[in-house]
């Protein structure tokens, strides 16, 4: 079974001379050749943080929501079920991601390189404080603090979960100017079984973008959207639901666009993207937010009930 670093080094090496500068090209084949050679994973399931509660996973349940998170991956997303059937897969890696030029991955579950410094993590329920928690919680809310070294970077990370919705918030921080190849700010490993986007643009002038994601050999390890979108939704007709992520909030220089990854067997992976190819200046301090929520449809009416819930999603700009 080939792990998503893998793949990840695989597919970059192959783009590698289209993506990057031509003075970065020889240190990112560098990276991505030692990546393969060393057969690194994404994550390994005896890794320990140095916080967090001796437990190997919490899982959460508000209303027709849950989320499973995970020890081994940082106190990191493990998936995401809606009514009990998962949305997302635990083959993956989930949260911020940077990538440095002659360095590579570093955050949350890649190990590749060197491990994210944690330094705290805090969980409540219903507005109280959770200060020792148990494997299995649950409430009307629930939300999850999490705060990280990564290199210069500091890190802020929060989750919410309320009124069947999934709020996510990161606000990252550098008082030097760091050159990245890119920053993943929020990423989602929709299951394999997701056939179809759609994405589309609050610009009333806007096409929308709509597109088949088959399990096929030629369409297999291909990269959609590719742009820049204010929101994305996805259909598994193995559950018959969908889910809908808008960006509410992200630093105009960051120049973030997003991407769908069409995995054969392993995922439909969602990414919002920053800073690709760019410096993040000194004194730098940005944060993003994103909100996802669900819902059941068939194939035939899911992109319309999955533009309904993007509209009402955008209203809840205010609300995360």
């Amino acid at each position: 079974m080939i792990d998503e670093s893998t793949l990840l080094t695989r597919e970059n090496s192959k783009t590698a001379t289209q993506v990057f500068p031509r003075h970065w090209q020889h240190s990112i084949f560098s990276i991505l050749a030692g990546a393969i050679l060393c057969g690194q994973i994404a994550f390994t399931a005896d890794f320990v943080p140095k916080v967090g509660p001796d437990l190997k996973t919490i899982t959460v349940t508000c209303g027709d929501i849950t989320l499973l998170l995970r020890q081994n991956t940082q106190w990191t997303p493990g998936r995401f079920d809606f009514r009990g059937s998962p949305m997302t897969t635990e083959r993956s890696a989930y949260g911020t991601v940077f990538m440095f030029p002659k360095i590579g991955f570093i955050g949350t579950g890649h190990f590749e390189n060197e491990p994210e410094d944690l330094k705290s993590v805090s969980f409540s329920i219903d507005g109280k404080s959770i200060k020792t928690p148990t494997e299995s919680l649950t409430g009307n809310q629930f939300t999850f603090n999490r705060n990280s070294q990564i290199r210069s970077f500091s890190l802020k990370n929060t989750i919410k979960i309320k009124e069947n919705r999934i709020f996510e918030t990161t606000t990252i921080a550098t008082e030097e100017a760091v050159p990245l190849a890119l920053v993943y700010n929020f990423m989602h490993a929709w299951t394999p079984s997701v056939s179809e986007y759609l994405a589309g643009s609050d610009d009333a002038e806007a096409s929308e973008l709509s597109e088949l994601l088959p399990a096929t050999e030629d369409a297999n390890r291909k990269f959609h959207i590719n742009k820049a979108v204010d929101w994305m939704a996805v259909f598994d007709p193995k559950s018959n639901q969908f889910a809908v992520s808008r960006l509410l909030q992200s630093p105009k220089e960051a120049a973030g666009i997003s991407k769908i990854w069409n995995v054969k067997g392993a995922y439909r992976k969602f990414y919002h993207t920053s800073f690709q190819k760019k410096t993040v200046p000194a004194g730098f301090s940005g944060t993003w937010r994103m909100v996802t929520g669900f819902g059941a449809a068939n194939a035939e009416s899911w992109k319309s009930d999955a533009r309904k819930l993007a509209a009402e999603l955008r209203v809840a700009a205010t609300g995360g």
